[in-house]
């Protein structure tokens, strides 16, 4: 069995959380490790992907350790959805507030 990872960094603007692990996750930068196998007996070259990882850091008295996180595809992409919103909301409040008043003539 052909097995391949990859590594990429995630970004995630404000704190989140994850299904399945208990607390927040703060806001930062985030290794994301995914592991795909190569089909075999196929005319060309094509892998499945069979495990996500994110790399959650350690804090408080486990600083310095990392941990690898199992996590869903649809799970991490409704966390960056979550992220991406939050960032939006939080962008719109406060071109708001800093947004001249109109003269009302």
């Amino acid at each position: 069995m052909n097995v391949r990872s990859s590594r990429s960094t995630l970004t995630f603007s404000n704190p989140f959380t994850l299904p399945g692990y208990p607390g927040e996750l703060p806001a930062g930068d985030y290794a994301l490790l995914v592991e795909e196998e190569l089909l075999q007996g196929l005319s060309f070259e094509a892998y499945r992907r069979t495990a996500t990882y994110l790399t959650v850091r350690g804090r408080g008295r486990h600083a310095g350790r990392s941990e690898l996180r199992a996590i869903s595809d649809s799970d991490l992409k409704e966390a960056l959805n979550r992220d991406q919103a939050a960032t939006e909301d939080r962008k719109n409040s406060s071109d708001a507030a800093l947004s001249p008043q109109e003269d009302s003539k």
